[in-house]
């Protein structure tokens, strides 16, 4: 009879332990930030080929070497305060909505159980850097902590458009974030669990049962939960004030918004925060509802897809659709979205309950 080995995790042995999980913070922060600069990258080449134009091409290879240009440009252009601006918040503003969104990418998976032999021992990492059981929670949290960013740099410029893109932010992330809350619900209903890895475990069984489908065919949340996923998309595109949310900015009338007093780097930790934060989203969506690194390639390369899917996809809408006027996105959220939520965690609950 063969023995299969037994596989130990990395807690039993705290030096690998340590090693193991710095070397995760330090893939997952300098993935997450290259993702970020080829962003604008790619978004500018998308929209260029989307409106007939080209887009950046002449620094570096078909324009590859722009992001390393742009971030070399901010960081040496002159950082100005304005004189009656409160300069502690000032600063500090651009940090707060950017390290949520770093923050959050620490309890998203990026794939499955990593295994490896050491000194005879068969060992399993999480491609995770922590699971917690309350991992959705801990990502909302950190959600609504993003605002403050926006909210801080809006009063501390003593700007009045950037005052009036600082209250636009407030209000649009409180109608939004309802009703994101209340689309993730019906997840957790399903799942009946909190962990994100778990969700994605729960995501793993044959599509509604039929088991004559690919075995990478699985039982992903978009297929049983298309209006929670529908809910989700649109308020995320609110959450992270992308177009046709992009009211707190509003070039047009608020000739920027929130950051138009800023310069230099603080106006680049603005900048990067928006492409973090859609990162971050389209992670979640993924996660949450495509069955996260499930699929029928490597894990990693399976999630890696989803989130760049999701992230052309609020490409795709920048170039297509206007802004909305402020009045049509209160109306859309408080009296669209926030009671086609409630009906459907209503509906989820009654269909649980027919299925046990």
């Amino acid at each position: 009879m063969v023995m299969t080995p037994e596989v130990l995790t990395l807690s039993n042995t705290p030096l690998l332990y340590t090693a193991a999980m710095l070397v995760k913070v330090v893939v997952a922060f300098v993935v997450t930030l290259l993702i970020v600069a080829y962003a604008t990258w790619a978004e500018r080449k998308i929209i260029g080929r989307m409106q007939t134009r080209c887009g950046p091409t002449m620094t570096g290879y078909k324009g590859l070497l722009q992001p390393i240009a742009d971030g070399l440009k901010l960081f040496f252009k002159e950082d100005i305060i304005p004189a009656q601006a409160h300069w502690f918040a000032f600063i500090i503003a651009p940090m707060m909505i950017l390290a949520p969104a770093f923050i959050s990418i620490s309890v998203i998976p990026f794939g499955s159980d990593y295994q490896f032999t050491y000194d005879g021992i068969l060992y399993s990492v999480p491609l995770q850097v922590t699971d917690l059981n309350i991992g959705v929670l801990f990502i909302m949290a950190m959600a609504g902590l993003g605002v403050y960013g926006i909210v801080l740099g809006g009063l501390a410029s003593n700007s009045k458009y950037s005052l009036i893109g600082g209250i636009r932010s407030t209000a649009q992330m409180v109608s939004y974030e309802l009703a994101a809350g209340l689309s993730i619900i019906a997840i957790f209903m399903l799942s009946e669990t909190l962990s994100l890895r778990g969700i994605v475990s729960a995501q793993q069984l044959p599509l509604w049962g039929l088991e004559f489908l690919p075995s990478w065919v699985h039982n992903w949340y978009i297929f049983t939960q298309p209006l929670a996923f529908g809910l989700f998309f649109i308020s995320s595109l609110a959450e992270i004030n992308r177009t046709p949310f992009d009211l707190p900015e509003a070039e047009t009338e608020l000739v920027s918004g929130f950051c138009t007093e800023y310069s230099s780097m603080k106006y680049a930790l603005f900048f990067m925060g928006e492409y973090a934060n859609m990162i971050t989203i389209s992670a979640i969506g993924a996660t949450l509802f495509l069955g996260g690194w499930d699929g029928p390639f490597f894990s990693w390369m399976n999630f890696l897809f989803k989130v760049f899917a999701f992230m052309f996809v609020f490409i795709w809408i920048r170039a297509t659709f206007p802004r909305l006027r402020y009045d049509q996105l209160m109306f859309l959220g408080w009296k669209i979205m926030l009671p086609l939520a409630l009906a459907n965690v209503l509906v989820t609950g009654f269909a649980v309950l027919l299925w046990q």
